[in-house]
């Protein structure tokens, strides 16, 4: 099934660390609120992060939105992509530097794990720049036995994080 009537609730993450970030967010957030099947219904506060793994790069700003929709996992991954693709994202180096980056997150409280797609995202409660702002949107989320605050403050200790 491609698209149902019942209303899902997903968590999406955005990144962004080149160009004019903060646009960038605001694009890759009007184009998800214009997704058929997905309705935008919060976005956390934007988080200024340092840059996890991957080549020298620039500082990432970062959030979390809140989504309604219709639209199964793997059709909501496929427009998350086809976002990314349309802000000029170029996959070449793992966690290297990007226009547009988005993550799904959270569905519902669903567990997938597919080639395509691993549900609760493998290493979101890993992560201050995705727990920070999740926890601003869902605090008392439990994760692993952890609310989405307890797991952001913890990873807010031992890495940069600033909320804009």
């Amino acid at each position: 099934m491609l698209e149902d009537k019942t209303e899902h609730t997903a968590y999406i993450g955005l990144g962004s660390n080149l160009g004019d970030k903060r646009a960038n967010l605001e694009k890759a957030l009007e184009l998800l609120g214009a997704t058929t099947g997905v309705q935008l219904k919060r976005v956390a506060s934007y988080h200024r992060t340092a840059p996890l793994g991957g080549p020298v790069q620039d500082w990432y700003l970062n959030t979390v939105a809140e989504v309604i929709t219709g639209l199964e996992p793997h059709r909501l991954l496929a427009a998350l992509l086809k976002i990314e693709e349309g802000l000029g994202r170029v996959r070449t180096v793992r966690w290297g530097p990007r226009t547009v980056d988005l993550d799904l997150l959270l569905y519902d409280r669903r567990e997938i794990c597919s080639a395509a797609l691993t549900l609760p995202h493998p290493r979101m409660t890993e992560r201050a720049f995705v727990m920070a702002p999740l926890a601003e949107l869902a605090p008392g989320l439990i994760l692993y036995g952890k609310t989405a605050v307890e797991l952001a403050g913890e990873l807010a200790r031992v890495q940069l994080i600033e909320k804009l």
